[in-house]
């Protein structure tokens, strides 16, 4: 609070909610597997929702998760529609949207299970860029409620050595990454299987000639370990 001659000036905050909105696939045969897909910066949930339809076997439920915040993606070419793409995190305040996307796979989870078309015992959460490590950060906040986390072409949370959220939990982790990823390149990567074993029940690291992308091999791959998990 500051004051000055001509009176007060006051920052504030409310409490207040928002939606969040998701894609959802339900297979026929129920309670199922189910995968819930985060996209990266820029992205949607209908484009990670196609991408997880590549990705797990034909007998998961899948739901694709949209972030919170919304931004002009490239500027409107003459007579063409604006585009928009949507993000998880925000410089300002970031623990808030951390918060955010703790309790919205929470209650999503909790929602499809409630609903009986899940099985609470075989969630499992995939994470492409932006939303790696904010996966990394939920799973290992929230020890017990996830099977298996898959992170794609992303990184681990900047505090995970020094942190007192994270803790142990029994959950394993497949961290795809590409050789020719220029945020994520090789040299930045080479210690995360050390480091996620810290509190991971099981870490398998594989990387790929890719970009900072989603490649068919790296798809063949995740659909091949959930089918491994899921029946373990």
């Amino acid at each position: 609070m500051s004051t000055t001659n001509e009176g007060r000036e006051i920052e504030g905050s409310l409490a207040t909610e928002i939606k969040l909105y998701y894609d959802l696939h339900l297979p026929e045969i129920q309670p199922a597997p189910l995968l819930i897909a985060l996209h990266g910066y820029g992205a949607s949930k209908r484009q990670m929702m196609r991408e997880a339809r590549q990705m797990a076997p034909a007998n998961f439920a899948i739901a694709a998760l949209q972030g919170p915040h919304q931004h002009l993606k490239e500027p409107r070419e003459t007579g063409g529609p604006l585009r928009f793409g949507f993000g998880w995190l925000t410089n300002f305040c970031p623990e808030e949207s951390v918060a955010l996307h703790h309790k919205a796979l929470v209650d999503l989870t909790d929602l499809l299970a409630g609903d009986g078309v899940v099985d609470p015992q075989r969630v499992f959460l995939l994470g492409f860029s932006q939303s790696c490590a904010l996966n990394y950060r939920f799973v290992f906040t929230h020890p017990g409620h996830l099977r298996g986390v898959i992170g794609i072409c992303g990184g681990i949370p900047g505090d995970w050595e020094t942190s007192a959220f994270y803790k142990p939990a029994e959950t394993s982790v497949f961290h795809l990454a590409g050789t020719r990823d220029e945020f994520y390149p090789p040299e930045r990567v080479a210690d995360y299987a050390e480091r996620l074993r810290l509190r991971a029940r099981q870490v398998s690291i594989e990387s790929y000639d890719a970009g900072h992308e989603i490649v068919p091999t790296m798809r063949r791959d995740v659909r091949k370990w959930l089918e491994r998990q899921a029946n373990q």
